[in-house]
């Protein structure tokens, strides 16, 4: 860091994003900056997706949430924002909103590299970069690469990177997703809301949680739900007393025992969305105890 470059400049880059036809907007965010996800993104869903940084204006996320969902256009949006925002040359902000249109903007006080690029259904920016090939790859990536919105802006964002990212270093990343009734229960919007505040890699360690939450929240797969037949089922008691959930012998084990310790392994380690009717199973559950510590 230079004498010019406070420390309360968000040296970060971003991409906001759209999916039309799953109905998500997004936000993916990586900086040398701590926890950067407590400050960057915003999104709602039906709404948009706003990413805010350089010297932050956190409004500008419940601010310009509030302007889209009175169906302004994300260009409007950003004008309105920043229109009487007296350190507006040093923001940058990314904003896509209801129908995939988007903008982004780039203070001229904005420390050097600093810029953005627009396109259909998404926005990149960042600032203090290594060059501009880190947008330009983050672009060029959520254009092209396959997935869902969040697989597509994590991509776009290892490309980042991959491409120089932040001349300062690494610290965290997040991702924010969003999708009418996504949330746990479906009580709110926010299908995807991970962060990692302080790691040396922090977009290889956004992408391993997200795996996570794909395993314990995500629907299961039809072609991973089989019947418990009667191989599988030794397995799973083998497996199952390996980890402690059967303590008590397996030769007298009846069928409602067996069914009570799979049925507490699944609530032990957080399966409740995973599980199904008596006699059938998730192969990804069967996966994740294969690889489960001994007791």
């Amino acid at each position: 860091m230079t004498a010019k470059e406070p420390k309360d400049i968000i040296a970060t880059f971003s991409i906001v994003g759209y999916d039309p036809a799953a109905q998500e907007w997004g936000v993916a965010v990586q900086s040398k900056f701590l926890a950067v996800g407590a400050v960057v993104p915003f999104a709602k869903a039906g709404v948009g997706a706003i990413a805010t940084q350089s010297m932050a204006n956190t409004a500008y996320g419940p601010d310009g949430l509030a302007l889209l969902e009175k169906g302004y256009s994300a260009e409007e949006v950003l004008n309105m924002l920043i229109k009487d925002d007296p350190d507006r040359d040093m923001r940058q902000v990314g904003i896509v909103d209801a129908k995939g249109g988007s903008a982004s903007y780039t203070g001229k006080d904005c420390y050097e590299w600093a810029g953005g690029v627009t396109g259909p259904n998404f926005a990149a920016q960042g600032n203090i970069l290594v060059g501009e090939e880190t947008v330009q790859a983050m672009a060029h990536t959520f254009q092209e690469a396959t997935g869902t919105l969040a697989e597509r802006l994590i991509k776009a964002l290892d490309a980042g990177q991959n491409a120089g990212g932040d001349r300062r270093g690494r610290q965290s990343a997040a991702l924010l997703v969003v999708r009418e009734k996504g949330g746990y229960g479906g009580y709110n919007d926010r299908a995807i809301d991970l962060r990692v505040d302080d790691h040396p890699d922090p977009i290889k360690e956004l992408e391993r949680i997200y795996k996570l939450q794909q395993l314990y929240f995500s629907p299961p797969k039809a072609e991973d739900i089989v019947p418990i037949t009667s191989e599988l089922k030794e397995e799973l008691i083998r497996e199952l007393t390996r980890t402690g959930f059967i303590k008590d012998g397996t030769k007298t084990l009846t069928d409602d025992a067996f069914y009570k310790a799979l049925t507490t392994f699944f609530h032990t380690e957080n399966f409740e969305e995973r599980e199904q009717p008596r006699g059938q199973i998730d192969m990804a559950v069967v996966h994740f105890l294969r690889k489960m510590p001994s007791a």
